[in-house]
Protein backbone atom coordinates (compact mmCIF):
# COMPACT_ATOMS: atom_id res chain seq x y z
CA UNK A 1 0.00 0.00 0.00
CA UNK A 2 1.24 3.19 -0.61
CA UNK A 3 1.94 5.81 1.97
CA UNK A 4 -1.27 8.51 -0.10
CA UNK A 5 -2.84 4.78 0.21
CA UNK A 6 -2.65 4.64 4.03
CA UNK A 7 -3.49 7.86 4.77
CA UNK A 8 -6.02 8.26 2.90
CA UNK A 9 -7.60 4.92 4.58
CA UNK A 10 -6.71 6.00 7.89
CA UNK A 11 -8.71 9.56 6.78
CA UNK A 12 -11.86 7.71 5.38
CA UNK A 13 -12.38 5.30 8.29
CA UNK A 14 -12.31 7.41 11.19
CA UNK A 15 -15.05 8.80 12.69
CA UNK A 16 -15.71 11.48 15.43
CA UNK A 17 -16.08 9.63 18.29
CA UNK A 18 -12.84 7.92 17.28
CA UNK A 19 -10.75 11.20 18.32
CA UNK A 20 -10.25 12.86 21.46
CA UNK A 21 -12.19 15.50 22.74
CA UNK A 22 -9.31 17.62 23.09
CA UNK A 23 -8.09 17.33 19.64
CA UNK A 24 -11.37 18.26 18.28
CA UNK A 25 -11.56 21.33 20.84
CA UNK A 26 -8.44 22.73 19.49
CA UNK A 27 -10.29 22.40 16.47
CA UNK A 28 -13.02 24.46 17.10
CA UNK A 29 -10.54 26.86 18.25
CA UNK A 30 -8.66 27.08 15.32
CA UNK A 31 -11.49 28.06 13.60
CA UNK A 32 -12.16 30.61 15.70
CA UNK A 33 -8.21 31.36 15.52
CA UNK A 34 -8.49 31.56 11.58
CA UNK A 35 -11.25 33.71 11.14
CA UNK A 36 -9.85 35.95 13.86
CA UNK A 37 -7.15 36.71 11.48
CA UNK A 38 -8.84 36.98 8.52
CA UNK A 39 -10.81 39.54 10.31
CA UNK A 40 -7.45 41.82 10.55
CA UNK A 41 -6.11 40.58 6.96
CA UNK A 42 -10.12 41.92 5.33
CA UNK A 43 -9.24 45.37 4.52
CA UNK A 44 -5.32 44.66 3.50
CA UNK A 45 -4.68 45.48 0.00
CA UNK A 46 -3.93 42.12 -1.23
CA UNK A 47 -7.59 40.73 0.24
CA UNK A 48 -9.49 43.13 -1.63
CA UNK A 49 -8.06 42.40 -4.66
CA UNK A 50 -8.65 38.79 -4.37
CA UNK A 51 -11.86 39.15 -3.17
CA UNK A 52 -12.46 41.70 -6.33
CA UNK A 53 -11.20 39.58 -8.80
CA UNK A 54 -12.91 36.51 -7.86
CA UNK A 55 -16.42 38.21 -7.15
CA UNK A 56 -16.40 39.47 -10.87
CA UNK A 57 -15.66 36.31 -12.21
CA UNK A 58 -18.69 34.59 -10.26
CA UNK A 59 -19.32 31.06 -11.23
CA UNK A 60 -21.49 28.07 -8.98
CA UNK A 61 -22.73 29.75 -6.16
CA UNK A 62 -21.97 27.62 -3.27
CA UNK A 63 -19.86 29.76 -0.04
CA UNK A 64 -19.76 32.95 0.81
CA UNK A 65 -16.66 34.56 1.41
CA UNK A 66 -16.32 36.04 5.46
CA UNK A 67 -17.06 39.54 5.93
CA UNK A 68 -18.39 40.13 2.48
CA UNK A 69 -21.78 40.10 2.65
CA UNK A 70 -24.05 37.85 0.73
CA UNK A 71 -22.67 37.12 -3.07
CA UNK A 72 -21.78 33.55 -3.48
CA UNK A 73 -19.14 31.95 -5.47
CA UNK A 74 -17.51 28.27 -5.65
CA UNK A 75 -16.31 26.84 -2.99
CA UNK A 76 -12.85 26.78 -4.08
CA UNK A 77 -12.84 30.40 -4.70
CA UNK A 78 -14.82 31.28 -1.39
CA UNK A 79 -12.23 29.04 0.19
CA UNK A 80 -8.90 31.45 -1.87
CA UNK A 81 -10.69 34.76 -0.31
CA UNK A 82 -10.96 33.51 2.97
CA UNK A 83 -7.70 32.06 3.13
CA UNK A 84 -5.79 34.99 1.65
CA UNK A 85 -7.31 37.08 4.08
CA UNK A 86 -6.37 35.28 6.86
CA UNK A 87 -2.92 35.13 6.32
CA UNK A 88 -2.72 38.43 5.05
CA UNK A 89 -2.26 40.18 8.54
CA UNK A 90 0.47 37.01 9.70
CA UNK A 91 -1.58 36.47 12.45
CA UNK A 92 -2.60 32.69 12.15
CA UNK A 93 -1.24 29.62 13.27
CA UNK A 94 1.79 27.22 12.66
CA UNK A 95 2.76 24.17 12.73
CA UNK A 96 5.91 24.66 14.77
CA UNK A 97 8.34 22.16 13.36
CA UNK A 98 8.82 23.62 9.22
CA UNK A 99 6.40 27.21 10.71
CA UNK A 100 3.87 25.83 7.96
CA UNK A 101 0.19 27.20 8.33
CA UNK A 102 -1.56 24.84 7.95
CA UNK A 103 -4.39 26.17 9.50
CA UNK A 104 -5.25 28.87 7.23
CA UNK A 105 -6.26 27.07 3.92
CA UNK A 106 -7.76 23.66 6.15
CA UNK A 107 -10.29 26.23 7.80
CA UNK A 108 -11.02 28.14 4.71
CA UNK A 109 -11.51 24.71 2.78
CA UNK A 110 -13.55 23.36 5.44
CA UNK A 111 -16.04 26.27 5.87
CA UNK A 112 -16.52 26.92 2.44
CA UNK A 113 -17.41 23.04 1.45
CA UNK A 114 -19.02 21.94 4.79
CA UNK A 115 -21.71 25.40 2.89
CA UNK A 116 -22.21 23.76 -0.09
CA UNK A 117 -23.01 20.32 1.67
CA UNK A 118 -24.61 21.22 4.27
CA UNK A 119 -22.32 19.63 6.94
CA UNK A 120 -22.57 19.62 10.40
CA UNK A 121 -20.06 21.20 12.65
CA UNK A 122 -18.88 17.30 13.93
CA UNK A 123 -18.37 17.00 10.48
CA UNK A 124 -16.34 20.44 9.71
CA UNK A 125 -14.54 19.13 13.25
CA UNK A 126 -13.78 15.42 12.24
CA UNK A 127 -12.50 16.96 8.86
CA UNK A 128 -10.20 19.62 10.13
CA UNK A 129 -8.57 17.14 12.79
CA UNK A 130 -7.73 14.73 10.16
CA UNK A 131 -6.71 17.51 7.42
CA UNK A 132 -3.99 18.73 10.21
CA UNK A 133 -3.32 15.16 11.09
CA UNK A 134 -2.21 13.88 7.70
CA UNK A 135 -0.80 17.69 6.76
CA UNK A 136 1.66 17.31 9.63
CA UNK A 137 2.69 14.01 8.99
CA UNK A 138 3.55 14.51 5.72
CA UNK A 139 5.61 18.35 7.00
CA UNK A 140 7.32 15.46 9.26
CA UNK A 141 8.53 13.56 6.21
CA UNK A 142 10.39 16.99 4.83
CA UNK A 143 11.66 18.60 8.16
CA UNK A 144 14.10 20.14 8.07
CA UNK A 145 14.41 20.05 4.06
CA UNK A 146 11.45 21.95 2.76
CA UNK A 147 11.90 25.11 4.27
CA UNK A 148 15.01 25.51 6.39
CA UNK A 149 16.96 23.60 3.45
CA UNK A 150 15.84 24.18 0.33
CA UNK A 151 13.55 27.65 0.50
CA UNK A 152 10.26 26.23 -0.54
CA UNK A 153 7.12 27.52 1.36
CA UNK A 154 4.79 25.66 3.66
CA UNK A 155 2.12 25.98 1.58
CA UNK A 156 3.43 23.03 -0.34
CA UNK A 157 2.45 21.32 3.21
CA UNK A 158 -1.12 23.60 3.65
CA UNK A 159 -2.77 22.19 0.74
CA UNK A 160 -2.45 18.89 2.15
CA UNK A 161 -4.91 19.55 5.02
CA UNK A 162 -7.36 21.30 2.96
CA UNK A 163 -7.63 18.63 0.54
CA UNK A 164 -8.23 15.79 2.94
CA UNK A 165 -10.93 18.06 4.84
CA UNK A 166 -12.45 18.74 1.71
CA UNK A 167 -12.68 15.18 0.53
CA UNK A 168 -14.13 14.40 3.97
CA UNK A 169 -16.92 16.77 3.79
CA UNK A 170 -17.59 15.61 -0.23
CA UNK A 171 -18.17 12.47 1.33
CA UNK A 172 -15.01 10.52 -0.84
CA UNK A 173 -14.15 7.27 -0.39
CA UNK A 174 -10.39 5.95 0.26
CA UNK A 175 -9.66 5.28 -3.44
CA UNK A 176 -10.84 9.01 -4.34
CA UNK A 177 -9.05 10.72 -1.34
CA UNK A 178 -5.79 8.63 -2.65
CA UNK A 179 -5.59 10.27 -5.48
CA UNK A 180 -6.93 13.55 -3.98
CA UNK A 181 -3.50 13.64 -1.95
CA UNK A 182 -1.81 12.84 -5.46
CA UNK A 183 -3.20 15.41 -7.06
CA UNK A 184 -2.43 17.83 -3.89
CA UNK A 185 1.35 16.69 -3.90
CA UNK A 186 1.36 17.89 -7.53
CA UNK A 187 -0.57 21.01 -7.33
CA UNK A 188 0.94 23.58 -5.36
CA UNK A 189 4.10 26.01 -4.97
CA UNK A 190 5.90 28.94 -2.98
CA UNK A 191 9.28 30.09 -2.57
CA UNK A 192 10.29 31.42 0.96
CA UNK A 193 11.86 34.24 -0.58
CA UNK A 194 8.75 36.13 -1.96
CA UNK A 195 6.68 35.16 0.81
CA UNK A 196 9.18 36.54 3.49
CA UNK A 197 9.24 40.16 1.32
CA UNK A 198 5.78 40.25 -0.13
CA UNK A 199 2.15 39.97 -0.35
CA UNK A 200 3.04 36.54 -1.97
CA UNK A 201 2.82 34.99 1.25
CA UNK A 202 -1.37 35.27 1.30
CA UNK A 203 -0.90 34.53 -2.42
CA UNK A 204 0.25 30.97 -1.33
CA UNK A 205 -2.23 30.42 1.32
CA UNK A 206 -5.28 31.47 -1.20
CA UNK A 207 -3.65 29.41 -3.66
CA UNK A 208 -3.07 26.17 -0.97
CA UNK A 209 -6.83 26.37 -0.05
CA UNK A 210 -8.20 26.43 -3.43
CA UNK A 211 -6.00 23.58 -4.93
CA UNK A 212 -6.57 21.53 -1.87
CA UNK A 213 -10.68 22.22 -2.74
CA UNK A 214 -10.05 20.98 -6.28
CA UNK A 215 -7.97 18.11 -6.04
CA UNK A 216 -11.17 16.49 -3.55
CA UNK A 217 -13.76 17.81 -6.21
CA UNK A 218 -11.71 16.78 -9.27
CA UNK A 219 -11.09 13.11 -7.43
CA UNK A 220 -14.40 12.91 -6.88
CA UNK A 221 -15.41 13.33 -10.48
CA UNK A 222 -12.63 10.04 -10.98
CA UNK A 223 -9.81 11.85 -11.80
CA UNK A 224 -6.93 9.82 -11.24
CA UNK A 225 -3.27 10.87 -9.85
CA UNK A 226 0.15 8.63 -9.04
CA UNK A 227 -0.35 6.85 -5.99
CA UNK A 228 3.15 6.76 -5.26
CA UNK A 229 3.96 10.43 -5.42
CA UNK A 230 5.20 10.61 -1.78
CA UNK A 231 7.59 7.84 -1.82
CA UNK A 232 8.45 7.75 -5.31
CA UNK A 233 12.52 8.22 -5.77
CA UNK A 234 11.20 11.74 -7.78
CA UNK A 235 8.89 12.11 -5.72
CA UNK A 236 7.57 14.73 -2.90
CA UNK A 237 9.72 12.98 0.17
CA UNK A 238 13.08 13.12 -2.12
CA UNK A 239 12.33 16.43 -4.21
CA UNK A 240 11.09 18.50 -1.08
CA UNK A 241 13.40 16.75 2.04
CA UNK A 242 16.65 15.69 2.75
CA UNK A 243 17.39 12.38 3.01
CA UNK A 244 13.73 11.61 3.96
CA UNK A 245 14.45 8.16 3.16
CA UNK A 246 17.82 7.52 4.41
CA UNK A 247 17.03 9.20 7.68
CA UNK A 248 13.78 6.78 8.77
CA UNK A 249 11.12 10.39 8.21
CA UNK A 250 9.87 8.69 5.87
CA UNK A 251 8.69 5.76 7.56
CA UNK A 252 7.56 7.58 10.50
CA UNK A 253 4.69 9.30 7.85
CA UNK A 254 2.20 6.71 8.53
CA UNK A 255 3.31 4.82 11.61
CA UNK A 256 0.78 4.77 14.87
CA UNK A 257 -1.98 6.22 12.94
CA UNK A 258 -4.42 6.98 15.87
CA UNK A 259 -1.99 6.94 18.32
CA UNK A 260 -1.59 10.40 18.46
CA UNK A 261 -2.65 13.76 17.07
CA UNK A 262 -0.55 16.43 15.61
CA UNK A 263 -3.03 19.34 16.28
CA UNK A 264 -2.51 18.50 20.11
CA UNK A 265 1.61 18.28 19.39
CA UNK A 266 2.58 20.33 16.81
CA UNK A 267 -0.15 22.96 16.09
CA UNK A 268 0.43 26.69 17.70
CA UNK A 269 -2.35 29.84 17.44
CA UNK A 270 -0.60 32.97 17.22
CA UNK A 271 -1.78 35.21 19.74
CA UNK A 272 -0.01 37.88 18.99
CA UNK A 273 0.59 38.79 15.14
CA UNK A 274 3.78 38.22 13.09
CA UNK A 275 6.39 35.66 11.87
CA UNK A 276 5.97 32.70 14.32
CA UNK A 277 9.58 31.84 14.81
CA UNK A 278 9.93 35.15 17.06
CA UNK A 279 6.99 35.23 19.12
CA UNK A 280 8.82 33.28 22.03
CA UNK A 281 11.65 35.64 21.31
CA UNK A 282 9.05 38.72 22.34
CA UNK A 283 7.73 36.89 25.03
CA UNK A 284 11.25 36.11 26.51
CA UNK A 285 12.36 39.98 26.02
CA UNK A 286 9.43 41.46 27.27
CA UNK A 287 9.78 39.55 30.73
CA UNK A 288 13.67 40.61 30.43
CA UNK A 289 12.95 44.07 30.39
CA UNK A 290 10.31 43.80 32.86
CA UNK A 291 13.24 41.91 35.57
CA UNK A 292 15.62 45.21 34.11
CA UNK A 293 12.86 47.74 35.12
CA UNK A 294 14.53 51.03 33.50
CA UNK A 295 13.60 52.88 30.89
CA UNK A 296 14.46 52.31 27.27
CA UNK A 297 16.58 55.09 27.15
CA UNK A 298 18.96 53.03 29.98
CA UNK A 299 19.06 49.83 27.51
CA UNK A 300 22.75 49.42 25.57
CA UNK A 301 22.01 46.01 24.23
CA UNK A 302 19.42 43.35 23.49
CA UNK A 303 20.97 39.83 22.60
CA UNK A 304 19.07 37.29 21.61
CA UNK A 305 19.89 33.67 21.35
CA UNK A 306 18.10 30.86 19.42
CA UNK A 307 19.15 26.88 18.22
CA UNK A 308 21.05 27.52 15.11
CA UNK A 309 20.91 31.10 14.87
CA UNK A 310 23.66 32.94 13.88
CA UNK A 311 22.63 36.17 12.01
CA UNK A 312 19.13 37.59 11.82
CA UNK A 313 16.84 37.27 8.93
CA UNK A 314 14.29 39.87 7.77
CA UNK A 315 14.94 43.75 8.00
CA UNK A 316 16.38 45.87 10.83
CA UNK A 317 14.23 48.64 10.15
CA UNK A 318 11.39 47.54 8.67
CA UNK A 319 8.67 50.35 7.89
CA UNK A 320 5.52 47.97 6.91
CA UNK A 321 3.90 45.01 8.39
CA UNK A 322 5.69 42.75 6.00
CA UNK A 323 8.78 44.11 7.20
CA UNK A 324 8.11 44.30 10.64
CA UNK A 325 6.01 40.92 10.49
CA UNK A 326 9.43 38.58 9.94
CA UNK A 327 12.08 41.10 11.41
CA UNK A 328 13.11 39.25 14.37
CA UNK A 329 14.93 42.38 15.30
CA UNK A 330 11.81 44.45 15.68
CA UNK A 331 9.87 41.76 17.80
CA UNK A 332 12.95 42.16 19.97
CA UNK A 333 12.90 45.84 19.92
CA UNK A 334 9.28 46.74 20.21
CA UNK A 335 8.41 44.27 23.10
CA UNK A 336 11.41 45.63 25.80
CA UNK A 337 10.40 49.21 24.42
CA UNK A 338 6.67 48.39 25.50
CA UNK A 339 7.56 45.29 28.15
CA UNK A 340 4.98 43.62 25.60
CA UNK A 341 3.73 42.62 22.33
CA UNK A 342 0.13 42.55 21.14
CA UNK A 343 -1.84 42.76 18.23
CA UNK A 344 -0.85 46.98 17.73
CA UNK A 345 1.96 46.56 17.29
CA UNK A 346 2.20 45.66 13.34
CA UNK A 347 0.24 49.11 12.93
CA UNK A 348 1.99 51.57 11.19
CA UNK A 349 2.03 53.68 14.13
CA UNK A 350 3.83 51.47 16.57
CA UNK A 351 6.16 50.06 14.00
CA UNK A 352 7.68 53.70 13.31
CA UNK A 353 6.96 54.92 16.92
CA UNK A 354 10.46 56.72 18.13
CA UNK A 355 11.34 54.46 21.39
CA UNK A 356 11.05 51.61 19.54
CA UNK A 357 13.17 52.77 16.77
CA UNK A 358 16.08 53.65 18.74
CA UNK A 359 16.47 50.16 20.16
CA UNK A 360 16.38 48.20 16.75
CA UNK A 361 20.40 49.01 16.57
CA UNK A 362 20.82 47.58 19.73
CA UNK A 363 19.59 44.39 19.01
CA UNK A 364 22.04 41.78 18.76
CA UNK A 365 22.97 37.88 17.94
CA UNK A 366 24.00 35.73 20.83
CA UNK A 367 25.94 32.33 21.06
CA UNK A 368 23.11 29.90 20.50
CA UNK A 369 22.07 27.40 23.44
CA UNK A 370 23.40 24.59 24.13
CA UNK A 371 21.55 23.42 26.73
CA UNK A 372 18.22 21.64 26.81
CA UNK A 373 17.67 22.28 22.79
CA UNK A 374 15.25 19.55 22.90
CA UNK A 375 12.90 21.75 24.72
CA UNK A 376 13.30 24.81 22.19
CA UNK A 377 10.14 24.82 20.17
CA UNK A 378 10.79 27.95 18.16
CA UNK A 379 12.14 29.53 21.39
CA UNK A 380 14.55 31.58 22.84
CA UNK A 381 16.73 33.34 25.51
CA UNK A 382 17.02 37.18 25.47
CA UNK A 383 19.23 39.29 27.63
CA UNK A 384 18.34 42.88 27.94
CA UNK A 385 21.97 45.03 29.32
CA UNK A 386 21.51 48.00 30.75
CA UNK A 387 23.69 51.56 31.25
CA UNK A 388 25.07 50.51 34.64
CA UNK A 389 26.11 46.88 33.76
CA UNK A 390 23.54 45.03 34.66
CA UNK A 391 22.47 42.01 32.70
CA UNK A 392 18.74 40.13 32.76
CA UNK A 393 17.99 37.16 30.87
CA UNK A 394 14.55 35.61 30.33
CA UNK A 395 14.29 32.34 28.02
CA UNK A 396 11.12 31.14 26.65
CA UNK A 397 10.86 27.47 24.71
CA UNK A 398 7.64 27.53 23.10
CA UNK A 399 5.24 30.85 22.62
CA UNK A 400 2.06 31.04 23.90
CA UNK A 401 -0.57 29.46 22.64
CA UNK A 402 1.49 26.40 21.87
CA UNK A 403 0.24 22.93 21.75
CA UNK A 404 3.31 21.95 23.99
CA UNK A 405 2.16 24.86 26.18
CA UNK A 406 -1.79 24.08 26.01
CA UNK A 407 -4.50 26.22 24.13
CA UNK A 408 -7.01 27.85 26.22
CA UNK A 409 -10.33 29.00 25.19
CA UNK A 410 -9.52 32.10 27.14
CA UNK A 411 -6.58 33.09 25.02
CA UNK A 412 -8.61 32.52 21.50
CA UNK A 413 -11.60 34.41 22.99
CA UNK A 414 -9.48 37.51 23.63
CA UNK A 415 -8.22 37.11 19.99
CA UNK A 416 -11.41 37.21 18.46
CA UNK A 417 -12.66 39.96 20.56
CA UNK A 418 -10.03 42.18 19.55
CA UNK A 419 -9.71 41.46 15.79
CA UNK A 420 -13.34 40.46 14.42
CA UNK A 421 -14.28 44.46 14.58
CA UNK A 422 -11.27 44.98 12.58
CA UNK A 423 -14.07 43.29 9.70
CA UNK A 424 -17.03 45.24 11.04
CA UNK A 425 -18.63 42.54 13.17
CA UNK A 426 -20.96 43.64 15.32
CA UNK A 427 -20.16 43.31 19.36
CA UNK A 428 -23.37 40.54 20.03
CA UNK A 429 -22.42 38.68 16.77
CA UNK A 430 -18.97 38.40 18.33
CA UNK A 431 -20.60 36.83 21.78
CA UNK A 432 -22.60 34.82 19.41
CA UNK A 433 -20.16 33.02 17.06
CA UNK A 434 -17.41 32.82 20.32
CA UNK A 435 -20.80 30.47 21.68
CA UNK A 436 -20.95 28.51 18.65
CA UNK A 437 -17.35 27.81 18.43
CA UNK A 438 -17.28 26.49 21.95
CA UNK A 439 -20.41 24.29 21.53
CA UNK A 440 -19.64 23.86 17.64
CA UNK A 441 -20.09 19.67 17.88
CA UNK A 442 -23.72 20.86 18.11
CA UNK A 443 -24.18 22.95 15.13
CA UNK A 444 -26.26 20.67 12.45
CA UNK A 445 -25.71 23.37 9.90
CA UNK A 446 -22.44 25.54 10.06
CA UNK A 447 -24.48 28.09 7.60
CA UNK A 448 -25.69 29.37 11.44
CA UNK A 449 -22.06 30.57 11.67
CA UNK A 450 -21.17 31.98 8.18
CA UNK A 451 -24.37 34.24 8.61
CA UNK A 452 -23.09 35.90 11.54
CA UNK A 453 -19.88 36.88 10.06
CA UNK A 454 -21.47 39.05 7.38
Amino acid sequence: MTIAAELALFAARTQFQDIPTKATDYAAMLIASTVASAAMGANLESAQIVRRFEIENGGMPDSRAWFSGPTRLPAARAARINAVMSDAAASDDSDLRNVTHPGTPLVAASLAVAQKTGSSGKDVLTAITLGYEIAGRINGGVVPGLIWEKGFHGCMIAIFGATVASALLLKLDAEQLTHALGLAATSNAGLLAAANTSTAREHHAGLAAMLGVEAAQLAGLGYKSEGGVFEHPSGFFHTYGVDAHESGRVAQVTRGLGESWKILEEMAIKLVPGAHPYHAMAEAAAEASLMANVPAGEVVAIVCSLPKMRKFSGPRHPTDLIGAAHSPVYFAAASVADRDFTWQHLSPGKIMEPNIRRLLDLVEVGDPPTENLERYRQGATVTVRTREGHSFSKTVYAPRGSASRGIEWPDVEAKFEALCPLAGVEPDKIRTCIHLLQNFREVTDIAELIELLG
